[in-house]
């Protein structure tokens, strides 16, 4: 994942953390708590708040957050099918949807602004589809 834009606010920053901790255990097929330990270690031990709550909350949901993922995406483009990059943006914006009180726009927009800089030109608009669905269709209870 290369780096389009470095003016990020912390909250973009901390996002943008928790997605290089679930895109690198992914990739490696490590385990999310593994891989963030490691992260933490090579960082000194600092990281934000905000990054521990979506990587861990990722974790722990890990796959009711995919279901909703499936369940928003059409049957030609399922889950295994999506990029990398987005399909762990959709996993962190559906965990912050479904797990916590940030509003519904403020997730999507983080979501659709990771992806413009992260991820592929049609990213951006595919998420901002995939996630305005997901959050019509928010479960009632967590």
């Amino acid at each position: 994942m290369t780096e389009r834009s470095s003016h990020y606010s912390a909250q973009t920053k901390a996002r943008k953390a928790a997605l290089d901790i679930l895109f690198m255990a992914e990739q490696r097929g490590a385990s999310l708590a593994e891989t963030y330990t490691e992260q933490r270690s090579l960082s000194g031990g600092t990281v934000r708040d905000l990054t521990r709550e979506i990587v861990f909350g990722v974790a722990e949901h890990f796959d009711a957050i995919d279901a909703r993922i499936a369940a928003a995406t059409s049957p030609a483009w399922p889950l295994e099918r999506m990029p990398s990059v987005d399909r762990n943006i959709a996993r962190m914006a559906i965990y912050e949807l479904d797990y916590t009180d940030t509003p519904p726009a403020a997730v999507i927009s983080e979501a659709v602004r990771l992806a413009g800089d992260l991820s592929t030109d049609e990213s951006p608009t595919f998420l901002n589809g995939l996630l305005a669905k997901a959050a019509g269709a928010k479960p009632t209870t967590n």
